[in-house]
């Protein structure tokens, strides 16, 4: 596969470009300082110059790809959810037009809490499950992995653990503990595996070693029903009604696009 990553230079972004190399993909990095960008990349990483919240720069970066793996974040700070955690995956969806891609999105365990203190500071979870309802409404195969703390682990706690419904809800390490290369590992692992299309987990790792064969946990979970707007076991904690309708309307607008190209 020919794959973007955007989010490459970040600490989790840096093991998918390592993985998806090493994996024999066509890795392409999505980049706004190539001299930076070199320098934490593998080598046989392509650079594409740009940023995300940038459409034109989307349209360019997206030319050619078979798949594209989500590791990008913002820091709460105002807007920043919106304009980040959604608005580029927004960008890069649209950039693609309606052409098939692969999608492997990464947001965060406890994402259908949208009511906590933080929450009503930030909308951080929101607006990335704004994004994984975009994914899911595109058309695109995809996988959505929600992972819990980073590298909050302890030694020897590498065993993969895929969860539904997103039950874990503390907003702690509480909620379970992932390396930041296994989440890598399963990003990269989606794009290939039939059992993981259409697929949205919660990922934590338990006492144990780790897994190389991935495909018996994707197959295990349930899909999300085709066209939905959430997760096959999601609670109904943000209903379609109480979300803004310019959103709604923009989401519908892109999976109209993907359904005049079929």
């Amino acid at each position: 596969m020919r794959v973007l990553i955007i989010g490459a230079t970040g600490s989790i972004g840096r093991h998918v470009a390592a993985q998806a190399v090493a994996a024999g993909h066509g890795t392409v990095a999505l980049v706004r300082d190539a001299d930076r960008a070199r320098d934490l990349l593998p080598a046989a990483t392509a650079l594409a110059v740009g940023d995300g919240t940038d459409p034109d720069s989307l349209t360019a970066a997206v030319e050619g790809v078979d798949g594209i793996v989500f590791t990008h974040g913002s820091h709460g700070g105002p807007g920043e959810a919106e304009r980040i955690d959604y608005g580029i995956v927004r960008n890069a969806v649209a950039a693609l037009d309606g052409r098939p891609a692969r999608i492997a999105l990464m947001t965060a365990i406890g994402v259908t809490v949208h009511d906590g203190a933080f929450n009503r500071a930030s909308g951080t979870h929101d607006w990335k499950r704004r994004a994984e309802r975009l994914v899911r409404r595109s058309g695109n195969p995809y996988t959505i992995v929600r992972p819990a703390w980073f590298d909050y682990n302890e030694p020897g706690q590498r065993r993969l653990v895929f969860l539904q419904g997103d039950t874990r809800r503390a907003g702690s390490p509480a909620d379970g503990a992932i390396a930041r290369d296994q989440i890598a590992q399963v990003l990269v692992a989606s794009l290939t595996s039939p059992g993981a299309e259409r697929k949205t987990l919660e990922l934590v790792a338990e006492a144990g070693p780790g897994q190389d064969d991935l495909e018996p946990l994707f197959a295990a979970l349930e899909a999300d029903p085709e066209g939905a707007w959430d997760a096959v076991l999601d609670p109904d904690t943000l209903p379609l009604g109480a979300e803004p309708a310019a959103v709604t309307a923009e989401i519908d607008r892109l999976a109209h696009r993907k359904e005049t190209r079929r």
